[in-house]
């Protein structure tokens, strides 16, 4: 038996159960928000004098919907804040372009395709499927994904909509460039209700360096006379509490009137106590930046870690990653044909990860070489054990022939 063979063995008799599947927050991060959780409050009442204990209030309290029009720089008559999902939102947006006719005929959802950056976030991907989207995938770049691609599959008539992470995006933590933005705002589509699911999910998840600051989307696309493209998410699930942060859309025209109407019929008032118990804790977006610092301080010290290793121990691998300055996720290109291989070992030596494939359409990553490393959840010893197991998978799999 080799060195690393040897030593992987060892590492599997250690019995290790290591989760590190998906970006969730730690417990660290999630305890920032306890003092918001246990506040009591002085008053049940808005700034509107809406009592939040009662029914009412659709599209949110203007004090939440203010604090989502500050960080997204959206007028605030263009917010719509709910529940705690985002991608509860996202399914909903999606799901009633279908139901409305706008993108198919009594409910069906025949021959509608989705622009898709891969690799990309599974849970988009999810929805799509789920409802019957075919998928076209496009590659990303640095500056986001690849606008002649895109460009070229917009001119098809079927395709109805694309998903966007622009920010910090999942899983390689690229900021897309001006110019990605003005193309995507300005581009001819063929669909006369094409649709960009702009989810800015990780605006203020910056851990390194200055916040990235964006184009508006929604005045780029007003500049090209196509304000009813964009869908503009955000979310406190990853600032507050996961389980019960807040989230909101953004739209404009016609596209905002649709949502609106099918919000009005689908809920008598989402939960406002807890939109209430953030917009007093937070108070404005100055105050969310403030309180993503203390995130950042719990997070920088994990992806640089991180990326110290990779770069040490993957150097004659074969493998490259990304050196994200902010969101959840460290992207790494393992050898071609051996993703699946090394997400196996992992799992084989205690270590789960999220399944090689899964930041593709369909979980089919033609080249099987993605794979999202997630260092966001583990203690600083899980990850350092983690990143041992990894690193000792990438090696054992880089010298095997899968041709």
């Amino acid at each position: 038996m080799d060195s690393l063979q040897e030593k992987y063995e060892q590492i599997k008799a250690r019995g290790l159960k290591i989760d590190a599947t998906r970006g969730k927050p730690s417990f660290e991060q999630v305890s920032l928000c306890d003092e918001m959780i246990n506040t009591p409050f002085e008053s049940f009442y808005a700034e509107d004098g809406t009592d939040v204990r009662n029914y009412g209030g659709a599209y949110g309290l203007p004090e939440m919907k203010r604090i989502f029009a500050e960080l997204l720089d959206i007028d605030i008559n263009e917010v719509i804040v709910g529940g705690n999902s985002s991608l509860n939102m996202m399914f909903d947006c999606v799901a009633t372009m279908i139901l409305s006719g706008l993108w198919s005929t009594q409910g069906a959802c025949k021959n509608i395709k989705f622009i898709c950056p891969v690799p990309g976030y599974d849970r988009h991907f999810a929805v799509c499927e789920h409802l019957g989207i075919k998928m076209l995938p496009v590659p990303m770049t640095p500056a986001g994904p690849d606008m002649d691609a895109v460009e070229a599959l917009a001119r098809d008539p079927e395709v109805a909509g694309m998903w966007c992470v622009p920010v910090f995006s999942n899983p390689q933590g690229y900021t897309y460039s001006d110019e990605t933005i003005r193309r995507l705002a300005a581009m001819p589509a063929a669909h006369p209700h094409f649709k960009i699911l702009w989810d800015n999910a990780y605006t203020v998840h910056h851990f390194s360096g200055e916040r990235p600051v964006i184009l508006n989307i929604l005045t780029e696309c007003r500049k090209n006379s196509n304000e009813n493209r964009p869908i503009i998410f955000t979310s406190f699930s990853k600032i507050s509490v996961a389980s019960a942060g807040i989230v909101c859309l953004a739209a404009a025209g016609d596209t905002l009137a649709v949502l609106r109407k099918r919000i009005s019929v689908q809920t008598v008032g989402p939960d406002k106590i807890n939109q209430l118990r953030h917009a007093l804790y937070f108070k404005n977006a100055a105050g969310v930046l403030a309180h993503m610092q203390k995130h950042a301080k719990i997070l920088r010290p994990k992806f640089e870690r991180a990326v110290e290793v990779f770069s040490k121990e993957l150097k004659d691998t074969g493998a490259t990653f990304t050196s994200p300055k902010g969101g959840y996720f460290i992207s790494v290109e393992a050898p071609a044909g051996c993703a699946k291989y090394v997400c196996k070992l992992c799992k084989d030596a205690g270590v789960l990860l999220t399944d090689a494939g899964a930041t593709f359409p369909y979980n089919h990553d033609p080249a099987d070489t993605n794979i999202r490393f997630a260092p966001t959840f583990l203690s600083p010893d899980e990850l350092e054990q983690a990143l041992e197991v990894f690193c000792l998978a990438i090696k054992l799999a880089a010298r095997k022939d899968f041709s």
